[in-house]
């Protein structure tokens, strides 16, 4: 017999990645699903559409999000500079500018996935503050 694995409990490493609510990680955060529609990539409902979960907790919510960012994108760096030192190499050799190539490559890799950045972030920072309810069909949201 196969193990099914049931739909109850979504998991939040998934609802955080597909920018789901996370009280019923069901709804949308945003209102456009793609992050390069760049007039309306953070713009996102007052209320979850499918739990009426608030989105904004209190002025300002946001604004943690700056520091969350920061930490994804001192990530992402670290890991691009570890698979170009494998893949490619390093070296403070004088005329090897390898160095100086994985900078702008890197820098151009992090301005393309900003508004992808940017939208993670946010998932991320709401769901420290909003936890799964599995009962959220029957209790309203705070």
């Amino acid at each position: 017999m196969c193990a099914q694995k049931s739909n109850d409990n979504p998991g939040v490493l998934t609802s955080i990645i597909t920018n789901k609510c996370p009280r019923c990680r069901e709804g949308n955060l945003f209102l456009t699903s793609n992050p390069y529609v760049l007039k309306s990539t953070m713009k996102m409902p007052e209320h979850c559409p499918v739990c009426g979960q608030r989105y904004e907790l209190h002025t300002g919510f946001y604004f943690g999000t700056g520091f969350v960012s920061y930490a994804l994108t001192v990530a992402l760096s670290a890991m691009t500079f570890v698979a170009w030192w494998f893949t490619i190499g390093m070296s403070i050799r004088q005329n090897d500018n390898r160095l100086f190539w994985w900078l702008g490559l890197n820098a151009l890799f992090l301005v393309l996935l900003q508004p992808m950045i940017q939208r993670l972030a946010r998932s991320l920072w709401i769901s420290f503050f909003v936890r799964y309810d599995a009962g959220w069909r029957h209790a309203p949201a705070h």
